[in-house]
């Protein structure tokens, strides 16, 4: 029962039936299908014919639009959150009044992607792994890139960092749930793309407790969408490497395909995600940010006004049934009474 000293011990007051595991799991599926209905606006407008004539190339500009057609994520999370009155104070987190985001965070978090992917890339190259040549520059598609890489990354970060991590978050005490699942279900999602291995499926996940650790302890959700940036715009736009398998038509420098093979930090298909030393890189950045982040007194915690506010009617509710309850008649007896279960 919801009142039950069980349920009070693992799970909060201010919970929904909606927020179960594998419901949760299963709505936030329902949230991506949903989104997809967007689409169908979405490819009526002249954005694709844009970006062809701004690029002059249609084939960037199909690759753009690929990147640019994901806000149809963020379009259905929004719509679900303001239909739904109880998940709409899930628009807190990504609001810039919040205590992480902010402009130092987000900076943070693009330095962090990028220094994390440049390094695993540095080490791929003077272990020649792989062998990078200079492609070409050209400002309009590094900035349109930049932005609609921006899109994608922070698209899947209000999917699971916002809108399934919430839900959990609502319903379990302990915060490791909603960080484990919606690290696992992020791992998954990208099961299904070209080269997806073991060791990839271990880094992706890797990276989202990551993620999540910057939502958790320092309520940022834009650090982690600048975290996500950063990362899939050096690997991909950059330096032209594969993206979760995934190779751009457009790159600053180009890799020799050719002669690239596998290495520490380094896959041939999967590209630095399917590798371990970027596993290892990461996880030793999780760690540090996992150390700080415990040393600070304030947590994320989007819920407990709710939770303070259902835990007083709970109690004037236990109040009033105690009163209400008439006197048990003494009974000369050497047992001790049965006490009534809530169940």
């Amino acid at each position: 029962m919801k009142n039950s000293p069980v349920s009070r011990q693992y799970l909060r007051s201010c919970r929904h039936w909606v927020d179960i595991l594998p419901v949760a799991i299963i709505i936030t599926f329902l949230v991506m299908l949903f989104s997809e209905l967007f689409m169908i606006p979405l490819v009526r407008l002249p954005i694709r014919p844009f970006l062809t004539t701004v690029t002059a190339d249609p084939d960037v500009a199909a690759f753009m639009f690929q990147y640019f057609q994901t806000i149809t994520a963020w379009l259905g999370v929004l719509a679900v959150i303001i239909i739904f009155r109880w998940d709409r104070l899930m628009l807190k987190a990504i609001r810039h009044d919040r205590k992480g985001n902010t402009a130092k965070f987000a900076l943070l978090g693009l330095a962090i992607g990028f220094g994390m992917n440049g390094l695993c890339i540095l080490i791929s190259a003077l272990h020649d792994d792989i062998k990078l040549y200079f492609g070409g520059f050209n400002l309009v598609n590094l900035l349109i890139f930049f932005l609609f890489v921006g899109i994608q990354s922070s698209s899947e970060e209000v999917l699971m960092r916002v809108f399934l991590y919430q839900k959990l978050r609502r319903r379990y005490r302990h915060p490791g749930i909603a960080i484990i699942v919606n690290a696992l279900t992020f791992a998954l999602l990208h099961a299904a793309n070209p080269g997806f291995t073991a060791v990839a499926m271990l880094q992706i996940f890797v990276v989202a407790i990551l993620f999540s650790f910057f939502i958790y302890y320092y309520g940022s959700f834009w650090a982690a969408a600048a975290i996500h940036t950063g990362w899939n715009f050096t690997q991909s736009i950059l330096f032209g490497l594969p993206n979760s398998g995934i190779v751009s038509v457009y790159s600053l420098f180009r890799l020799d395909a050719a002669s690239a093979r596998d290495g520490l930090f380094y896959n041939v298909n999967f590209g630095v995600e399917g590798s371990i030393g970027s596993s290892i890189v990461i996880g030793i950045v999780t760690v540090v940010v996992f150390v700080l982040g415990r040393k600070q007194p304030w947590r994320e915690d989007l819920w407990k006004d709710e939770e303070a506010a259902a835990d007083a009617a709970m109690a004037l509710s236990d109040a009033a049934g105690s009163a209400a309850a008439p006197a048990p008649a003494a009974v000369a007896t050497d047992s001790t009474p049965a006490e009534a279960s809530d169940n």
